[in-house]
């Protein structure tokens, strides 16, 4: 499988009337990309992601941060470019969108 790494911007939502939201230490592991696929058929895919901000500070609800996403899945240009939006998921739900790809490892075949 080969690792992908992007730049994003990423927001996590606020929480709702009855909870306090989840927070992340940088380097998460704990939410995954949901993207589709740029161009057709339109099909979405939900990758395994690490987030980690800029700043090293924990993403917070109503954050909006500058990220680096890796994911590791061969398909993954397939679903996430620049321009690209997405969503997270997890205990949390945000989203983003992607504004480079900075890092390929072509891993085992």
């Amino acid at each position: 499988m080969k690792r992908f790494r992007y730049r994003a911007l990423v927001t996590l939502d606020p929480p709702g009337p009855c909870g306090l939201g989840w927070q992340y230490p940088s380097g998460t592991r704990a939410l995954m990309v949901r993207a589709r696929r740029i161009g057709e058929p339109p099909v979405h895919r939900y990758m395994p992601a690490t987030i980690s901000p800029d700043d090293q500070l924990p993403l917070r609800p109503g954050d909006q941060v500058v990220a680096t996403i890796t994911v590791i899945d061969d398909e993954a240009p397939a679903f996430l470019g620049p321009g690209q939006p997405f969503t997270l998921w997890g205990g949390s739900t945000g989203h983003g969108i992607i504004s480079r790809e900075v890092f390929t490892d072509s891993g085992p075949s």
